[in-house]
């Protein structure tokens, strides 16, 4: 399920890495609908990121949810699984090959703040990651008039409801909200 507003957007889903790529793209067009093309790699790096851990760790069940919001020049990505165990963050191994666990220090790399807490009411915690929100580009008109903002693309998501479980609980998290 996909719930969109304003300046909010939600998507239900199982943290499958067929699924993943989705959720990149749905981000990526949510992002270039409100304007904000210079954080598109980074939000889809970083909720990249946070899917792929919920597909390797989360028990007992790969459903979760991806919230976007803007809100006070911020951009807070946040996803929600039913596992309760909170993530660490793990000091990068000796050797160079290792394959996992650098996804949350990728995380912190590419925002500016980032954590993890337990949902209040259900089992389960949320994990989530700001950026700051610049302002939307402006260019000039070429006649030396005022700039005039671009006009937002269209968003179309397409998904197979069939793959989508049709509800999951997104209980209020405890603790100050970023942003």
């Amino acid at each position: 399920m996909i719930s969109h507003s304003r300046r909010h957007c939600v998507v239900e889903l199982q943290a499958l890495p067929s699924r993943i790529g989705q959720i990149r793209r749905i981000v990526s067009a949510q992002l270039r609908h409100w304007q904000l093309d210079p954080l598109i790699d980074r939000a889809a790096l970083g909720v990249t990121e946070l899917l792929s851990n919920v597909h390797r760790h989360a028990q007992p069940d790969k459903t979760c949810t991806v919230e976007i919001e803007l809100r006070l020049g911020r951009l807070t990505v946040s996803v929600y699984d039913s596992d309760p165990r909170l993530p660490v963050l793990r000091e990068a191994a000796a050797d160079a090959l290792e394959t996992c666990g650098r996804g949350l220090a990728l995380v912190a790399a590419v925002s500016e703040a980032w954590g993890a807490r337990h949902q209040e009411d259900t089992p389960g915690k949320v994990v989530w990651f700001s950026l700051r929100a610049a302002p939307a580009a402006q260019r000039p008109t070429g006649n030396g008039s005022r700039p005039v903002r671009e006009p937002a693309p269209a968003v179309v998501v397409a998904v197979d409801p069939s793959a989508v479980p049709t509800a999951m609980p997104v209980a209020a998290s405890v603790g100050a909200r970023p942003g």
